[in-house]
């Protein structure tokens, strides 16, 4: 992938693609800091995500990156920080 950045928005597309969205969730809207949980995303949504991510952006994701990262806001910043670690090495 030539792109070394992952965005709030390759997020939101990536979860579109995947999962799709909950009804009455705006995934337009600030969700920045709104829990997965919350935007209607669970374990499996999330699963299927990290792959699309993984395959994508050609990084491998830490099983426990979804738990850790509950929210766009610091999901973006951890895989960011992946991309980071790619580029150096």
């Amino acid at each position: 992938m030539s792109n070394n950045e992952f965005t709030i928005e390759d997020l939101k597309r990536i979860l579109l693609e995947g999962a799709g969205a909950e009804e009455g969730v705006d995934l337009h809207g600030d969700i920045l800091d709104t829990d997965f949980e919350e935007l209607g995303y669970e374990s499996l949504a999330l699963l299927e995500t990290g792959g699309r991510i993984e395959r994508e952006y050609g990084i491998s994701l830490d099983d426990d990156v979804f738990t850790d990262n509950r929210t766009p806001r610091t999901l973006v910043d951890a895989i960011n920080g992946c991309l980071k670690e790619l580029i150096s090495s």
